[in-house]
Formats: C-alpha cells, structure tokens, sequence
C-alpha cells in the first residue's frame, strides 16, 4: 500500500513552479542496498543534484561512491571539501566528516566537508546537512528519508521546512532493514509520500517533471 500524507507547505497543483531542486538523501542501516535501487535509476540528463548521506565510517563512502557510479547514469563521486555542486552529479558526504553546502551567491553552491565533533555520535550527520540546506536559494529540496537506526534528517527537515519549500519522501516499513529514520519522519506530519523503495525512484522523477 502507498500512503500519501498531505503537507501545509506544499500541495501538487503548485509543485511545478519549482524549477531549480536539490534532492537530499538521509540513510543509515541498509542504506547502501536501498541506494542502489534508486540511484541507477534517475536519469542522466537530472536537472538537479543530489546529496546523500549515509552513515559509514571513514574510508567506506568512498568505495560506496565508487560502485554507484558504475551503475548509475549520474556522475556519483564522494564529496570533497570545496566542490561546487553540479546539476546531473551525486555527492556521497564523506565517512567520518560532516558535510554542509554553503551559499556562494549567482546560484553557486560549495560543499564543506569538516572533521567535527560527532553530532548524536554520527559523523556524517544528515541533521547537520538538512540545516546547511537553509540558507541556499532552491526553490525546492526533495528530502527523502531511507531505511536506518534512530531518528537523525528529522530535525534537520523540520528546521529546513521553517525557511525552504520542501517535498518529504520516507520509505515505508515493510522495506526498510530498519524502520527507525523514515519512521521518526513520518510522525512529524511532514511527510508528503511514504512509499515501497521500489517506487521512490520514481516519485523522484515524477517531482522533477520527468
């Protein structure tokens, strides 16, 4: 079954006039399987970037990067401090670092990536991300919630949702390693889709315009 959850801050009929979109990618436990069956199939020509963040110790993200860029149609790379984002490029944040993207103003937007004090004992933290995400000038961020332990990307949106229009895909229960994250988001009502991990791929498109 595919629960649709109505959201104050967006509604379908006004979701087109969104046309410069970030998608923002929180998962922990199983995430690296869930990736790979949504990554590979968004398509080359995607009219946005994406940053994700998966909760892995140093060295790990890399070799994770690595093997979603062989199958995927995006050009999928581990973050490194100082990219400028691109448009049809996947930004994996960087095992035991927290990664933030910052402003530069002309619609350029930079990834920091730093060796911080773990936030919840996670490092990277989806959290720090998702509040990174408010002082840039999307006119929509796509924040989808995966599979994992805890409740880490649900305080991060509800800050984001405060300052940002945003579109909140969870996975559901029945396909999720671990229903923690997607289901902590769920509650807060802010979730517009919580879906099957095979439909978010999908669902993603679908809000591009695809």
């Amino acid at each position: 079954t595919v629960t649709v959850i109505g959201n104050n801050h967006q509604n379908k009929s006004n979701r087109g006039q969104y046309k410069n979109k970030l998608i923002a990618i929180a998962c922990s436990t199983g995430g690296p399987k869930a990736l790979q069956r949504i990554i590979p199939l968004l398509p080359e020509n995607l009219d946005c970037s994406v940053l994700i963040v998966q909760h892995m110790p140093e060295g790990f993200t890399h070799s994770l990067a690595n093997r979603l860029n062989e199958t995927s149609k995006l050009d999928v790379k581990e973050a490194e401090h100082g990219d400028m984002i691109k448009k049809g490029v996947a930004y994996v944040a960087k095992g035991g670092y927290h990664m933030r993207l910052t402003n530069q103003g002309n619609g350029v937007h930079k990834i920091t990536v730093t060796k911080e004090e773990a936030r919840n004992g996670l490092r990277p933290c989806a959290d720090i991300m998702y509040e990174s995400l408010a002082d840039t000038n999307f006119d929509e961020i796509i924040c989808v919630v995966l599979t994992g332990m805890g409740s880490d990307g649900t305080r991060g949106i509800k800050f984001l949702q405060e300052k940002k229009n945003i579109y909140v895909i969870a996975q559901d229960e029945a396909t999720s390693t671990v229903y923690g994250m997607p289901k902590v988001i769920a509650e807060t009502g802010l979730v517009n889709e919580i879906l099957p991990l095979d439909q978010i791929a999908g669902a993603i498109r679908k809000n591009m315009g695809d």
